[in-house]
């Protein structure tokens, strides 16, 4: 076990402030087999806590000659005959059922602890979020036993058939933002279906996905069954994209290196791909909506998780009935955003999540001035130390500049204008991105009318309908 921070759980509990775990250097390893090992090469990386910028320990760098490693130990563990392979499908649920239970039990020290808060530094309403990821082994477990072929009535004296089989090795790459769900979110289905992983996670955030491959072995997994890597997407993620005993990836991460991944399973052996890219969502606000829940759900749709959540709503359009409210209360809301200390409970928004991603979200809001939209508040750094920037809004922006056509992946919240709702239709699918949409409204007619021309999935906020927020999937 490469975990060594238990002493001080009592005071990550308490919410203190922890910073002196970071002086405390070790190398977390690989996990593959079942087993902790060194990289091949020897080298290991350092994980930063971007609230201080200090190094929180070094962990192995995984490269193609560890994939190579992994990837076979997977393939052994799905051969035919393997206990992974002739484990009844209701034992499988049985032990993502297990794994969800340690998780659960482990829950406070995963979200509370230096493996998410000193990585990642989220408030503790993204805490409470990540608490709940035994939920999605646990709903995976049920699915387990329920994956059910059809027989299917033909001409002639002939028995057909369909039977659900695993695709075998996935390689599943995972993004830095939401570490723990995104490690759920790929093995849940993978593992329920009788799949193995090899599964590279982001430099950035190693250390939550690691202490969940020591539960992984905990309650039982045989050999092989998952094998997790920090390491870099050139070389790790790299080598699984263009393996050729890796039978599917899955992906979640930038467009950019969707479609390297896309090329390198097509330049391979043409392996099934999965991929959840960027976004650059609009979130449509009619003259009609509930001004108040609108600021607010925009507000949290954007600056949720320092602004690194890939559907964030970062294109606020707004009737023109109401735009100059709704920017007022919009830039009142960003001007009261707690900017701060990750491990207080008043805390809305910490760091970014390192020094790059900093650099970029200053850059993007250079840019924005450079351009000629409007600075209402933010749009500097908000510490002397780490990587925090303040909550920021721009007003006054046009669809062609670059801050409108690109993903900034930050705190930077960008207001459009809008007169009619078939302008504001065009404008909105005016975008190499579709992860999603929303429109705030009290008319239902208005809602199906915006969602059924959006080019994406819609949330639409129906308020006549019920006080609360109220969500429909088109």
């Amino acid at each position: 076990m490469p975990f060594i921070f238990q002493t001080e759980i009592s005071k990550l509990d308490q919410g203190s402030n922890c910073g002196n775990l970071s002086k405390w250097c070790f190398v977390f390893q690989l996990f593959i087999n079942n087993e902790w090992q060194e990289a091949v090469s020897g080298k290991t990386f350092p994980t930063i806590n971007p609230s201080t910028e200090e190094i929180i320990c070094q962990v192995a760098e995984a490269d193609k000659a560890d994939v190579d490693k992994a990837v076979k130990a997977a393939r052994n563990a799905f051969r035919l005959g393997s206990p992974w392979r002739r484990m009844d499908a209701s034992d499988r649920g049985r032990l993502l059922y297990k794994l969800a239970d340690a998780i659960e039990r482990d829950s406070a020290y995963l979200a509370v602890s230096s493996y998410l808060m000193l990585q990642q530094s989220q408030t503790a309403f993204e805490r409470i979020y990540c608490n709940l990821v035994f939920a999605v082994f646990r709903y995976y477990a049920g699915w387990a036993d329920k994956w059910e072929g059809k027989t299917i009535p033909v001409d002639g004296d002939y028995f057909t058939y369909t039977r659900h089989e695993p695709v075998g090795v996935c390689g599943q790459l995972i993004p830095w933002n939401f570490p723990l769900v995104m490690q759920a979110w790929k093995l849940g289905p993978a593992l329920a279906t009788g799949n193995t992983v090899v599964m590279k996670v982001a430099e950035q955030t190693p250390l939550t996905a690691l202490y969940v491959a020591s539960l992984i072995k905990e309650v039982g997994f045989p050999e092989g069954v998952v094998n997790i890597l920090p390491g870099m997407g050139p070389t790790a993620g790299a080598a699984i994209a263009n393996h050729m005993d890796v039978d599917k990836v899955a992906f979640t991460g930038s467009t950019e290196v969707g479609h390297l991944i896309q090329q390198a399973a097509g330049n391979s052996n043409l392996k099934k791909v999965t991929l959840e890219l960027g976004g650059k969502s609009p979130n449509i606000i009619l003259s009609d909506a509930n001004l108040e829940n609108a600021v607010e759900q925009s507000h949290i749709g954007l600056f949720f998780n320092q602004g690194q959540c890939c559907c964030a709503g970062s294109r606020v359009f707004v009737q023109s009935d109401v735009y100059d409210e709704f920017v007022e209360r919009s830039v009142a809301r960003a001007e009261r955003r707690v900017v701060g200390d990750p491990f207080d409970f008043k805390t809305e928004q910490g760091p970014q999540v390192d020094q790059e991603q900093f650099k970029k979200i200053l850059g993007y809001i250079s840019s924005g001035k450079r351009e000629g939209a409007k600075l209402m508040c933010g749009g500097g750094v908000a510490a002397d130390r780490g990587y925090f920037i303040q909550p920021t809004v721009f007003g006054d922006v046009q669809d062609n500049m670059i801050i409108a056509r690109e993903e900034i992946f930050g705190p930077v919240m960008q207001i459009f204008k809008f007169k009619t709702l078939e302008e504001v239709i065009t404008r909105a699918n005016d975008t190499k991105y579709g992860l999603a949409a929303s429109v705030f409204t009290t008319d239902i007619d208005k809602a199906n009318y915006v969602s059924s021309g959006s080019q994406t999935t819609v949330w639409d906020q129906l308020h006549r309908l019920s006080p609360l927020s109220c969500f429909l999937l088109s």
